[in-house]
């Protein structure tokens, strides 16, 4: 059913909050709740979504209804009279800046004289919406902050959010929207932005909270990848009244038990692999032990004993100048003298890698990542030759792929 606005503004008695429910991982069970925009339309209701995203409609009107729901809301959020669990409001960053968050501050300070703890609120805005003065919504958050409101950037990950405003808004959470995942195949690039928002949560202490987690996959995507809250129609659907907080603990607990299990398998086959990997490279070190000092003629043998799961391989030393031709595999295998003494140690964790091979003298296998020219997603064997040449093994997608936990 379409609504018009007006219909909204004429039946606001008609108005009302639900609740949708945000799990945490620690303690599966609901730590949270997020207050959503509901109209009653005969024996329906109907989201209110398009009301308050509609800019057409002027700003007094949203902020009318908006104020409405809040108010209901926070009444009962009162009564359920629960210390331990957190409110989530929604708010329009470029409404609350035009009396600079004042009378959004007043109706929260009027309800707690009716027992609201400020504590318990978290306040979200959509950072990639928002068309004033960074600086001045800085300085309103931080003023929220000194009555214990917490600050939840909301839709990361689903329009072009920037991450050097995020840092400066250092919210307490991150809501990152995992509804791309849902696609058959999301552009790497997507993964890529999730991993940089995830050590930004980690650089400036914010929780991870993933929202729109609709299938079981997304769950498991979330838990791997540094959530610690969670939520989404595969959790709990909005309701008008509050979730229970245990409702769904068993369940969670034995669907993250499930991950965990899969995760261990993943990492012992990681494991294991690395072990034989490592032998593998050592015999075939061994077998062309006399051409170890000519480092072009050593590639070259290697390359037919690794032909099967390689497509590059080079040597560097411990400050990252090649040493070596890379010996490259398109079709057949050639050789590409102008990578000689070019340097790597601008690479993440290169230098670390290096200490770490010298220190435990065995070789390792990298993190999954995209090569930079072949955009491939690969992994890097790494094995320590000797005091200070370390040979680099390139992995192809298409090994990987073959090869059980891989990828």
């Amino acid at each position: 059913m379409v609504l018009d606005p007006l219909d909204v503004l004429t039946n606001l008695e008609k108005v009302i909050p639900y609740y949708q429910a945000i799990f945490s991982a620690d303690e599966q069970r609901v730590v949270g709740y997020e207050v959503l925009g509901r109209i009653q339309v005969n024996h329906d209701v109907e989201s209110l979504g398009f009301f308050f995203h509609d800019e057409n409609i002027p700003d007094e009107y949203r902020i009318e209804v908006d104020d409405y729901i809040l108010h209901k809301a926070l009444n009962e959020f009162i009564d359920l009279n629960d210390s331990e669990i957190l409110l989530f409001i929604n708010r329009d960053a470029n409404l609350l800046m035009l009396d600079h968050g004042e009378s959004f501050l007043e109706s929260l300070l009027e309800k707690k004289e009716d027992g609201l703890n400020l504590n318990q609120l978290v306040l979200e805005i959509t950072e990639h919406n928002f068309l004033g003065d960074m600086e001045q919504l800085y300085h309103l958050l931080t003023y929220y902050r000194t009555y214990g409101i917490k600050i939840a950037i909301d839709n990361i990950g689903k329009s072009s959010s920037n991450l050097d405003r995020i840092g400066l808004l250092s919210p307490d959470i991150l809501k990152i929207d995992l509804h791309p995942l849902r696609l058959t195949s999301p552009l790497q690039s997507y993964y890529d932005v999730l991993y940089s928002i995830s050590l930004l949560a980690r650089k400036i202490g914010a929780t991870l909270l993933y929202e729109d987690v609709e299938v079981n996959f997304q769950l498991q995507y979330a838990w791997k990848n540094g959530g610690r809250y969670y939520q989404g129609y595969y959790l709990d659907k909005p309701k008008r009244e509050f979730t229970q907080r245990d409702a769904s603990k068993i369940r969670l607990k034995h669907e993250f038990q499930r991950f965990i299990s899969t995760e261990k398998k993943k990492l012992e086959n990681l494991y294991n692999f690395t072990e034989q990997f490592h032998k593998r490279i050592q015999q075939s070190l061994l077998k062309h032990d006399k051409e170890n000092d000519n480092y072009e003629l050593l590639l070259n043998k290697l390359s037919v004993d690794l032909d099967d799961c390689c497509f590059r391989i080079y040597i560097c030393d411990e400050d990252g100048f090649q040493q070596s031709v890379n010996i490259f595999k398109k079709d057949n295998w050639i050789v590409q003298p102008e990578y000689h003494m070019k340097n790597w140690s601008w690479r993440p964790y290169f230098l670390a890698n290096i200490i770490k091979m010298r220190y435990e003298k065995k070789g390792f296998l990298s993190d999954v990542y995209s090569d930079i020219e072949t955009g491939e997603l690969i992994r890097t064997f790494s094995y320590p030759l000797n005091h200070n040449h370390y040979l680099f093994v390139d992995l192809s997608y298409e090994y990987l792929f073959e090869e059980e936990g891989l990828l």
